[in-house]
């Protein structure tokens, strides 16, 4: 009776071991992540950078009412929209041609509804998320709990930070919004608020960052011009140094041209 006993319990000790191994191996192992595309971020491009420097899901979903979307446009009127259009068809196509990226074309949403509903519905439906460029389909996705990749936003987060009391050189474009402030940019688009700075519209100038300001938009610089002492300012002082020497240089040069003045003085 023992030993039936002892049986049975080993037996159950084995069964909950295995099970919780079984459990660990699949939360290891999770199923593979998908991301559906709209005609905004085809349309952009940066998608094929990001697949193959492997920032993006094992799986892109291309919905076949934004191909569909895509086709009319490259079919329309309008010039522009055609060739962008066209390049979003073409960015389709070099996902599918690469090695770091699976792409998926769905055919299940037939519905007639808006495509930022349709969108928002089929990533839902796949538990994937959601990649676009569209501020206001962001917005609405969020509100669904359907995750968003925005590359704009990605990219704001990725300039460089610059500090309170680090220098740059600016050049002031336009006037700000309040008297005396000019506006320019850093070269990766960051805009820089200088005070005092619209006498300088046009040009060059050194700033000293001051703070800095997170908006929707990104991050947004305040800075001081550096002042340089005026050339003029800068020509005196010299002059005024350089003054002494030159007297002195001056009366030698008369004595060597002059030299019985001072034989006369010496014999008087």
């Amino acid at each position: 009776m023992k030993d039936t006993l002892t049986i049975t319990l080993l037996i159950t000790i084995l069964v909950i071991v295995l099970q919780q191994r079984k459990s660990t191996v699949a939360k290891s192992s999770p199923k593979s992540r998908r991301m559906v595309l709209d005609s905004c971020a085809l349309i952009d491009g940066r998608i094929v950078e990001l697949a193959r420097l492997g920032f993006v899901p094992d799986e892109l979903v291309v919905p076949e009412f934004i191909l569909h979307e895509l086709q009319m446009l490259a079919d329309g009127n309008d010039s522009h929209k055609r060739e962008r259009a066209r390049f979003g068809l073409d960015v389709v196509r070099e996902l599918q041609d690469s090695t770091h990226a699976n792409v998926v074309i769905d055919h299940s949403v037939t519905t007639n509804q808006p495509t930022d509903d349709k969108l928002v519905a089929l990533a839902k439906k796949l538990g994937a998320g959601l990649y676009t460029t569209d501020y206001n389909l962001n917005k609405v996705a969020d509100i669904e709990g359907v995750h968003v990749m925005n590359v704009n936003e990605l990219a704001q987060q990725l300039r460089p930070v610059a500090l309170p009391g680090e220098r740059k050189a600016v050049k002031i474009l336009q006037k700000g919004s309040n008297p005396k402030q000019g506006v320019g940019y850093l070269d990766d688009g960051t805009m820089v608020v200088v005070d005092d700075g619209i006498k300088y519209i046009n040009k060059l100038v050194e700033v000293e960052v001051t703070r800095i300001h997170q908006t929707m938009a990104g991050k947004m610089l305040f800075a001081n011009v550096i002042e340089r002492p005026a050339a003029s300012q800068t020509r005196t002082a010299t002059h005024k140094q350089q003054r002494p020497e030159r007297t002195q240089q001056a009366a030698i040069a008369g004595r060597l041209r002059n030299p019985r003045r001072k034989r006369t003085s010496q014999v008087g």
